[in-house]
């Protein structure tokens, strides 16, 4: 919803907001362009203005009996979107459940690198751009397409109002509990979006991957490329000791800059998504060697007295234990692997992962997990099987005080969280530096 506040603005729009919290790096955004955010969700709406809803807001919530008792204009952020930006665009869209932040700011990267000054909207601020959404100088539109829900009156997936032309699906995992009954309701929706792409656009889907297999079987309409990590019968693009190859030939090698095995698969389907757009397949290789990754994506917040500080988004077990495997791939021999896990996103704290976290979480030397009291399972029951390397705290003032006791030099801490966490990552540098003053 911020990112469409900045569109807005920079289309010319007076844009205010608000919510029931704000913070960076969207708040820092949000002020430079000076948009102004309310906090209190019981004051009153403005008489003259259109109201965009986001998927946040609940039918019980004050405000929308408030918004329904009037006479005012509303639609949902992804209509808006989808009507006033979108629909005379070249879109290129990245799906799937993990992934689409990286890889649809990757996309964007090679489009502006190699000149075609591309619109965008991304889940997060890629580096090199200094912000989540801009309209652009051309028709090429990226956009990180989630299939989380619409808004309280629209339960479709948001990005079946995007109308993509070029379309990657990453992944496809079970997730959103709070809006989808089981994986075969995440796929239904996956199959309409493929029911939208024309016949001159492009499908881009790994192999191998038997949701989005089932997805594709219910009908698509457009010519498909697939990823594969190997040469594979069938595959269009593949990987091989750090090499890229598309249809047999090869283009080189992937960025060192690029880390894990994760992000090596993001950028293939960047690069192929790119080719679609017009830009020559070795064209957007050697664009990523400037790519410059993407804020609270593996990013490296600070190193004092020898202890490193990572944010990363990362809050489904797939997502975790690939992170934490592109942070061991980085790491000098010796040197402990700190994970600090804030499970916030509504499926984590509701439990429905929680038998795969120990798994996720095996690579690190220690664990500390918030525990709030309102969360639905019992990390320390969950993760029993982590033995002495798990810790457990109810407050992040209590995680902050077991890791400055613990830290040593040498160690790289890793916070991992989908929310706010109140300022870990950033709290933990400043703390650090205090004891080093």
């Amino acid at each position: 919803m911020g990112s469409l506040a900045l569109l807005a603005r920079e289309m010319g729009y007076q844009v205010s907001g608000r919510d029931h919290a704000i913070y960076p790096p969207m708040s820092d955004q949000l002020a430079r362009a000076g948009i102004a955010v309310e906090t209190d969700m019981e004051a009153p709406l403005p008489e003259d203005a259109e109201i965009i809803v986001g998927n946040v807001m609940r039918r019980d919530m004050p405000v929308i009996d408030q918004l329904l008792n009037g006479f005012y204009r509303f639609r949902s952020g992804p209509q808006w979107l989808g009507e006033e930006v979108l629909s005379q665009r070249f879109v290129l869209a990245v799906s799937g459940t993990h992934g689409k932040t990286t890889t649809s700011s990757m996309v964007a990267h090679i489009l502006d690198a190699v000149g075609m000054a591309p619109g965008f909207l991304i889940g997060g601020v890629p580096g090199g751009f200094g912000v989540s959404a801009r309209l652009g100088e051309t028709p090429f539109f990226v956009i990180e397409a989630d299939e989380y829900d619409t808004a309280f009156f629209d339960k479709r997936s948001k990005f079946l109002h995007y109308r993509p032309r070029g379309l990657v699906i990453n992944n496809l995992e079970f997730d959103h509990a709070d809006i989808f009954d089981d994986l075969a309701a995440i796929e239904r929706q996956f199959a309409h979006l493929l029911r939208l792409v024309p016949g001159q656009g492009k499908v881009i889907a790994p192999l191998g991957e038997p949701a989005i297999d089932r997805v594709i079987g219910q009908g698509v309409w457009s010519p498909v490329e697939r990823l594969a990590e190997q040469p594979a019968p069938g595959a269009d693009w593949w990987q091989e000791g750090g090499e890229l190859f598309c249809e047999g030939q090869s283009l080189g090698r992937l960025p060192d800059s690029i880390q894990g095995a994760h992000n090596r698969r993001n950028a293939m389907a960047a690069v192929a998504l790119a080719r679609f757009a017009g830009v020559p397949a070795a064209e957007g290789l050697a664009a990523l060697a400037g790519f410059g990754g993407v804020a609270r994506r593996l990013e490296l917040k600070g190193e004092v007295g020898g202890v490193r500080v990572i944010d990363d988004f990362a809050h489904h077990p797939t997502a975790i234990e690939a992170t934490l495997a592109a942070v061991r791939e980085q790491m000098p021999a010796g040197a402990r692997l700190i994970a600090v896990l804030d499970p916030r996103s509504n499926t984590m704290r509701a439990g429905v992962h929680a038998g795969r976290l120990a798994g996720a979480l095996a690579a690190a030397d220690r664990v500390y997990v918030h525990a709030p009291r309102d969360l639905a399972f019992d990390p320390a029951e969950a993760l029993a099987d982590l033995g002495d390397r798990l810790a457990v705290a109810d407050s992040v003032e209590t995680l902050l005080e077991i890791v400055m006791t613990e830290a040593r030099p040498g160690d790289w801490v890793i916070s991992m969280s989908n929310g706010g966490f109140g300022g870990f990552p950033a709290r933990l540098v400043d703390a650090l530096r205090e004891v080093a003053a």
